[in-house]
């Protein structure tokens, strides 16, 4: 039997132009960006249509929007007949996408989760100062070689797996001396590439404990509803749908590291699911899914094209 599971992506998959074409072709598109951009008093939705880039590049810009972009489909998909709780088994999403995935899963509001997005935003940019922090792709070193390249850069400062997105891509997160070490460190390990990323904080390390403790506060004062399905949590790996533990999984995102290898082999594992549909801007994490798991049905819907197209894959 076919199973699902909805996937939601983070950041780095923003692009000037995103939601455009949705806003055009359908007025529940065009009601959720609406939504978002009076939750927080910005037009965000310009931003997000025509730039500049270095403004949606923002942390506290992109996250918001590419979580207005996810939820754009989903409630255009449901206008086609989709109930989420009906359709999917599960819900995920990477890093910011966990919000993304809980908003279409009910447990937060629209308004609510862009309000929580743009928070989390702020307080990662606001974390470590700009040029302290540095971020690095290790391609083609094992998760295990990896740590062990991080533990040995990091020489008493800050560096550590941030995200381990697929077998031989993995992330180290840092301030940038270890993490340039790290670079270093991993060529001579025999990595295919090491390179730093273009990203303007050290996300999922200790140095974001200011924005983990932000966020703690501010999810205390949301009304969060259990999700209508489970949420496979980034930290864990596993599904969750108590609302006070969910919380607690979500604060500790921000400093822990985003196992979604694991998080997709344990979908399509123990999890039954064989169809993984991405929803939001991009395929970033439909690329992932086949290399975790090639035998798993991947799907990105992102465009009009793709969502006629996952509508009729449904049979709605």
């Amino acid at each position: 039997m076919t199973s699902y599971a909805f996937t939601f992506p983070g950041q780095g998959s923003q692009a000037v132009g995103m939601g455009k074409d949705l806003a055009a072709a359908y007025p529940e598109a065009r009601a959720v960006f609406q939504e978002v951009d009076e939750a927080l008093g910005q037009r965000l939705s310009a931003i997000m249509f025509e730039g500049p880039e270095d403004i949606l590049r923002l942390t506290e810009n992109a996250q918001p929007a590419l979580m207005a972009v996810s939820l754009a489909i989903v409630r255009v998909l449901e206008a086609r007949g989709l109930r989420v709780s009906g359709h999917a088994a599960y819900v995920a999403g990477h890093s910011l996408g966990e919000y993304s995935a809980l908003a279409a899963a009910g447990a937060f509001t629209i308004a609510d989760t862009a309000r929580l997005l743009k928070t989390r935003g702020q307080a990662m940019q606001k974390a470590v100062p700009v040029g302290h922090g540095a971020m690095a792709a290790l391609l083609g070193l094992d998760l295990a070689v990896a740590s062990e390249v991080a533990d040995a850069a990091s020489q008493g400062e800050v560096c550590a797996v941030a995200n381990d997105n697929a077998p031989g891509q993995v992330v180290v997160s840092g301030t940038v001396a270890a993490v340039e070490r790290a670079v270093e460190l991993a060529k001579a390990k025999g990595a295919k590439r090491a390179l730093l990323l273009p990203v303007s904080a050290p996300f999922h390390c200790a140095l974001m404990q200011p924005a983990a403790d932000a966020m703690a506060q501010a999810l205390a004062e949301i009304e969060m509803r259990a999700p209508l399905l489970p949420l496979v949590a980034n930290v864990l790996a596993a599904p969750v749908s108590d609302p006070a533990e969910i919380r607690r999984l979500l604060v500790e995102q921000v400093t822990g590291v985003v196992r979604w290898t694991e998080s997709v082999r344990w979908l399509t594992g123990p999890g039954g699911v064989t169809n993984l549909a991405e929803l939001g801007t991009g395929k970033v994490l439909t690329g992932l899914a086949k290399r975790i798991d090639p035998q798993a049905i991947a799907t990105a819907v992102s465009t009009p094209a793709d969502i006629d197209a996952f509508v009729a894959q449904l049979g709605l």
